[in-house]
């Protein structure tokens, strides 16, 4: 670690100490101060109410003392937290409109887990897996302000990706047409409620993460999973063990599994970080269940004691685990994810250099076929309750002033870890198109691209898909609340953003 990075990051004390002294100085919520020859850099986690000056000076010589301590080291910082996030009340389930019982049991917990990083310049970054369906821009900007307060972060240094698992809760106000706006008044405060606990659980894992983190190496590698089927392609579902078995299963896939490690310098392993594009909709029960993400992580983390495991779903929009709907094939799919992260660790894995940098921006996305307040006025008596739901939506968004919006802020985010990883983050239920185009476009399979992250408010389809119609062309954004269809511009805007940024990245290593 150089010195100009403890610098800054003496700066940025002075500046957090200033708040802390502040009477209203309450957003430090963690608990501790964490400065000690390792982890000085995660003091942001103080959670002093008022500090007089004394104290201040105290931590600012700990500081300096580190500056003189640690200049020259050239790793990683990271660490690791979690928190259950299995909702301990009843409620409803996400993701089929066709549950409507609250659900009340669980085959495994959920979990909110955190890998926090931080390169030698101080460049820190805090990615952020949820065993959940999604999550809607509010609760998202939410999650993101607390970090931001809690913990000095900006928001292009924070990424939340969600596993899509059809086997947790609602989730405050996504897919709202389907879920939240039909419920009854006391599931709705429920629901509303554990949103507000899923926001502090984050905070306690992130908390976590950069207390814990530590001198590290970074590895990366790639292999190979093959459960995952075209779900547009190949139907009737029934057919698909033939199919397979025959070799002629349909349609683009992307059986990549992109595997990041984090080693400490004795070499022990604590986080693993992976991914996979395909829906996780092997069950449809009413027990909390993580699916086979959640088994693949649990295969880990049983398979490598002290370690911490975390999923992130990639382009699998249009892609399911067939066949399915039975629990002992979501173990299975999970048991074969984690077999070929396991694969990939047995092998020898290139060093991923101490470099961080990341972009996040939120671009407009036009939407086609907006309705007018004559349309919704009608829409809002039609006997289809998702369709009465999403113009009620619509409607109350016009009588707050917003109107209906014609466009969308879709977010996009681009990390580059190393010289050699560029992963893409893209918000929605993306289809596969976008990763294979991307891979082939960049960097192969050092090219990683999640969907499902920091923003799932619909399908986002191809060009191809979104003329083929169908459920992800469009037919799904009902659900979701969106008003219309997507421009058939769409795609080539975010690549076009996403090469924007992995070009400007790329000239700004020297």
């Amino acid at each position: 670690m150089g010195v100009r990075s403890r610098f800054a990051t003496m700066v940025e004390a002075h500046r957090v100490l200033g708040v802390l002294q502040s009477s209203v100085a309450t957003v430090f919520r963690s608990g501790g101060a964490l400065v000690d020859g390792q982890n000085s850099r995660s003091f942001y986690m103080l959670s002093f109410r008022d500090l007089g000056t004394r104290s201040c000076g105290f931590i600012v010589s700990l500081l300096l003392l580190d500056v003189c301590v640690s200049s020259g080291q050239d790793h990683w910082l990271a660490g690791t937290g979690r928190s259950e996030i299995t909702p301990t009340e009843p409620l409803m389930m996400a993701g089929y409109a066709s549950r409507k019982t609250p659900a009340t049991q669980k085959n495994i917990d959920l979990w909110a887990k955190v890998l926090f990083l931080e390169d030698p310049e101080g460049n820190r970054g805090v990615l952020i897996s949820l065993d959940l369906v999604g999550i809607g821009r509010g609760l998202s900007q939410r999650v993101c302000k607390r970090i931001q307060d809690s913990f000095g972060m900006e928001r292009g240094q924070i990424a939340i990706f969600t596993s899509h698992t059809h086997s947790g809760p609602v989730v405050g106000q996504n897919l709202a047409p389907m879920h939240f706006m039909l419920a009854d008044a006391a599931q709705q405060k429920n629901i509303l409620a554990y949103a507000d606990r899923l926001v502090d659980e984050i905070e306690t894992a992130v908390a976590m993460a950069i207390k814990g983190s530590r001198p590290s190496r970074l590895q990366w590698g790639s292999g190979k999973s093959t459960f995952a089927v075209n779900r547009r392609e190949n139907k009737p579902y029934e057919t698909v063990d033939e199919r397979r078995a025959s070799g002629t299963l349909a349609g683009p896939v992307d059986h990549d599994v992109p595997v990041l490690t984090a080693r400490d310098l004795d070499g022990k392993l604590f986080a693993i970080l992976f991914g996979y594009a395909c829906h996780a909709t092997t069950l449809a029960s009413a027990t909390w269940d993580g699916d086979y993400p959640g088994y693949a992580q649990a295969e880990l983390e049983r398979s490598y004691p002290e370690c911490t495991a975390m999923f992130w779903a990639g382009c699998g929009a249009d892609q399911n685990p067939l066949p399915r709907r039975k629990l002992e094939l979501a173990r299975k799919y999970g048991v074969a994810l984690a077999q070929a992260v396991k694969d990939v660790v047995a092998s020898p894995m290139p060093v991923v250099e101490p470099e961080l940098s990341s972009n996040y921006v939120e671009t407009p996305l036009e939407l086609q076929e907006i309705p007018d307040q004559e349309q919704l006025d009608q829409t809002v008596k039609s006997t289809n309750q998702y369709e009465a739901s999403r113009a009620k939506l619509l409607q109350t968004q016009m009588l707050n002033g917003g109107g209906v919006p014609s466009t969308y802020p879709y977010p996009i985010a681009v990390w580059k870890l190393g010289r050699d990883i560029d992963f893409v983050h893209l918000g929605g239920e993306v289809v596969v198109d976008y990763a294979l185009r991307l891979k082939s476009e960049l960097n192969g399979t050092r090219t990683w691209v999640a969907g499902y992250a920091n923003d799932v408010m619909a399908y986002i389809p191809s060009r191809r898909v979104l003329a083929e119609g169908g459920y992800e062309g469009g037919g799904s954004n009902v659900y979701y609340g969106l008003p219309g269809l997507w421009h058939p511009e769409s795609e080539a805007k975010i690549i076009s953003v996403v090469h924007e940024h992995y070009s400007k990245m790329n000239r700004e290593k020297p």
